[in-house]
């Protein structure tokens, strides 16, 4: 059966790193505007950015990155945790940016008060389009990471069948060409004269015409 199509491991790094690079893109530019007032000026322009009106949104963002670059040191086990972060953070920045961008007043007066020293608006909330597109690339990264564990099983092919063949132990054929040391036979038992018992005739005629006991062995 053959393995779901997917990213290498470098090119989910590269997707992971410009999805937080840009989440966190979005965050930097004003998200809102409006005015306010105080006893000296009528109207007082306040703007809010995304970082100050959705912190969560560039915390997000970094989480992302580092998890982008986490995701090229770690193992089989440590992939699976760092991409459960990487689809956490998306979650994250997608409920913080439409938390603002449905109901943006929280945020435009906290920043009113901010600059005036009261919460009350002088002029309607003005929206722009960067909540908007990091709820986009939140949902964005939820898909690029589950795109990227379903093509990641491929990444532990090589390592599994290198994990088998290294538990299995078989011995060493000798490699060609090289000599087999031949079983010497013991020498221990060296030619050791007759038994008094294994004696011949000729034998003992022997000993005896050298002068020696037969016997005497």
């Amino acid at each position: 059966m053959s393995r779901p199509a997917g990213p290498s491991r470098r090119t989910a790094i590269w997707v992971l790193l410009l999805l937080g690079g840009a989440t966190l893109a979005t965050a930097v530019p004003t998200w809102l505007s409006t005015t306010g007032a105080t006893a000296l000026d009528p109207e007082v322009e306040v703007t809010v950015a995304g970082t100050s009106a959705a912190p969560g949104v560039s915390a997000s963002a970094l989480v992302l990155v580092a998890a982008a670059l986490a995701l090229g040191l770690v193992g089989r086990v440590g992939r699976w945790v760092v991409l459960a972060v990487a689809a956490a953070s998306g979650v994250v920045a997608t409920v913080s940016a439409l938390g603002v961008a449905l109901d943006p007043e929280p945020s435009a007066r906290s920043a009113v008060a901010d600059a005036t020293g009261v919460t009350e608006l002088t002029a309607p909330v003005d929206l722009t389009v960067a909540p908007w597109l990091a709820a986009a690339l939140g949902v964005l990264t939820v898909l690029a990471v589950v795109w990227v564990a379903v093509g990641s099983r491929s990444w532990a092919g090589a390592s599994t069948r290198h994990e088998r063949a290294s538990g299995a132990t078989t011995p060493a054929a000798p490699a060609a060409g090289t000599a087999v040391p031949e079983e010497r036979p013991d020498r221990s038992r060296a030619t050791e004269p007759p038994a008094p018992d294994d004696l011949t005739d000729h034998d003992a005629w022997d000993a005896l015409s050298r002068g020696e006991d037969p016997t005497d062995r």
